[in-house]
């Protein structure tokens, strides 16, 4: 525990963890693990000063146990709002926006904290205006750092008012961008750009998902293929968020109608075969996509056009459970060590024989 702090209801937790705690409740429900009892968002967390000496004089008896003093003396003061919106200020001209941006970056990765602060003063709406710029533009310079930040305040009831379009407009281009002399920080930007696709696309209304352009599904579907490329350079995570977004935006007729055309289902199966095979999630969501593509005649005709599409799903239909998976190695094991183990007094022969 590094920053002892009491909620109203008496208990005492780390800041960071605490504020984390509070941040991701759903419902604006936001409860106190401990008694349960509604802890409103915004109430004050008291430091809690007597519990953070215990703490630092602990260390410093420990000392030489190679115990470090990892609380300082005081508790770092909030992130003031005034700050911020100068950041904000900041981010407006021209030869500071890059320094702005990295600062707004290490804010947001901090903790909880910040994170509310910066989405008070509005850093989330002056954000969405760079993204903007910069795809109007075409230029690159501080997209990684604004994407990056924007992905980590992103939260679930944060409104663009009439901005929706030209924003997954903005991050399909981030995402088709291609550069091989900075593989790196296009990895980054990539990677940035779809985690925060797929928050948009999950609160998105009906209308905006009934809107979106045959390009964001082309450029998702080139994701995935560069995904299990030899050169590949988007995370695992990032490929998972890929198709939390074709998953979210599937249901809709007009958007299947999108992903077939730009061979998704094609791109799905050769994912499944050649990547992340042993990763539970993204089998999930592979299926739970090819089920709803697959609701329609040009969806099954292109699954079957792949050689390997019927032998696929038949491998993953035969695989009954994890449970019958176990019982098959069991067996396996005791046939392979059945000459040692029958002379054994620990094992039932009739065990044994069972399974030679």
């Amino acid at each position: 525990m590094k920053d002892p702090v009491t909620t109203i209801t008496g208990i005492t937790y780390d800041r960071d963890s605490i504020e984390c705690w509070l941040s991701k409740n759903c419902n604006n429900r936001t409860i106190c693990p401990v008694t349960k009892v509604h802890v409103p968002r915004g109430s004050d967390l008291t430091p809690n000063h007597t519990l953070r000496r215990l703490i630092q004089a602990w260390c410093v008896m420990n000392g030489f146990n190679g115990v470090d003093l990892i609380l300082s003396s005081t508790p770092k003061p909030p992130l003031s709002k005034t700050y911020v919106l100068n950041l904000v200020l900041d981010l407006s001209v021209p030869r500071t926006e890059i320094k702005t941006l990295e600062r707004l970056e290490v804010l947001a990765k901090e903790n909880e904290r910040n994170k509310m602060c910066m989405v008070e003063v509005g850093v989330h709406k002056a954000l969405v205006k760079f993204l903007i710029q910069c795809y109007k533009k075409c230029d690159t310079n501080g997209l990684e750092k604004s994407l990056s930040t924007l992905s980590l305040i992103w939260g679930d009831n944060y409104k663009v008012e009439n901005r929706e379009e030209i924003l997954i407009d903005s991050i399909t281009w981030a995402l088709g961008l291609d550069d091989h002399r900075d593989m790196q920080s296009h990895a980054a930007i990539k990677n940035h750009a779809v985690s925060l696709l797929r928050s948009i696309i999950q609160k998105a209304n009906s209308t905006t998902l009934e809107r979106l352009k045959p390009q964001l599904f082309d450029t998702i579907t080139g994701l995935l293929r560069q995904s299990y490329s030899t050169t590949t350079i988007i995370a695992q995570k990032g490929v998972n968020d890929a198709l939390h977004v074709m998953l979210d935006t599937s249901p809709s007729a007009r958007n299947r109608k999108m992903m077939i055309e730009s061979r998704a289902i094609f791109e799905l199966i050769e994912l499944e075969i050649n990547y992340f095979t042993s990763n539970k999630k993204t089998k999930e969501l592979i299926f739970g996509i090819l089920f709803n593509l697959c609701s329609c005649a040009d969806g099954r005709a292109q699954l079957l056009s792949h050689a390997c599409g019927i032998a696929m799903i038949t491998k993953r239909i035969l695989k009954v459970s994890p449970i019958v998976d176990e019982k098959d190695q069991a067996r396996e094991i005791l046939r392979c060590h059945f000459d040692v183990w029958k002379n054994s007094p620990c094992v039932e022969v009739a065990t044994l024989t069972r399974y030679a």
